[in-house]
């Protein structure tokens, strides 16, 4: 496992709980849309043996051509250690990257395609929707709903409906409307359902797509393999 040193070159406040950090990008360094990467704080490897309390596994927000991975998480008043110190790092402070991969590429199989996240989650997505809008090829269109109680609802000024693009997008703050809308996407049956967040939240999006005859091989969940197999049982 390589591990690559870099420094935060930028932080930006999308919102008052929200923040993106810009991470500078080694030489050479790249990944695919829907990837994340494991995040280490300075003094993570200092031991016998790695600090995973100061690890987290976040996704990138970003495409290998903006030049910068992008990582945006929520880091509200009551926070883990974890967030507590990347809250109080400035641009330049150091960070660890490693074990980068994709779990949710952008499938190109001449179907349309569902995005359904919850809060922050819709990140995770930003990459997708950009890679789309650059190249809709094999995608019939693409529609994201997401669901967020705060209504500070983000990347607004990618996630917009450009009809003559294919794309739609849809923010909702409670769960009866969310729900609502998903029943309704499920109704296409040769959709694609990405879906993002919480493992609660998979489980109870899992029960209304399955329960609407969406096949698993229809439904892309944010997980590796193995832990792919334990939302279908």
């Amino acid at each position: 496992m390589k591990i690559y040193w870099t420094k935060i070159s930028d932080i930006i406040e999308e919102s008052p709980d929200t923040k993106t950090y810009l991470i500078d990008c080694p030489e050479e360094y790249t990944w695919e849309e829907g990837a994340h990467i494991h995040l280490g704080l300075e003094g993570f490897n200092a031991g016998d043996k790695p600090d995973k309390s100061l690890v987290r596994h976040m996704s990138i927000s970003t495409l290998p051509d903006e030049d910068k991975i992008g990582i945006t998480t929520r880091i509200r008043e009551q926070r883990s250690d974890f967030k507590h110190r990347l809250d109080e790092l400035t641009a330049g402070s150091p960070v660890a990257i490693f074990k980068t991969h994709s779990n949710v590429p952008l499938k190109r199989e001449d179907k349309p395609v569902y995005l359904l996240s919850s809060g922050v989650g819709i990140a995770t997505f930003r990459p997708l929707v950009l890679d789309y809008l650059s190249n809709p090829d094999k995608i019939e269109k693409i529609h994201s709903l997401n669901i967020d109680s705060t209504k500070n609802y983000l990347f607004k000024d990618i996630f917009e409906t450009l009809p003559e693009k294919g794309l739609t997008s849809q923010f909702v703050d409670n769960r009866k409307h969310y729900y609502e809308e998903v029943q309704k996407l499920a109704q296409d049956e040769e959709g694609l359902f990405y879906v993002v967040g919480s493992d609660a939240f998979l489980l109870e999006n899992l029960a209304v797509l399955r329960g609407q005859g969406v096949s698993p091989e229809q439904i892309m969940l944010d997980k590796h393999e193995h832990r792919k197999q334990e939302f279908f049982l």
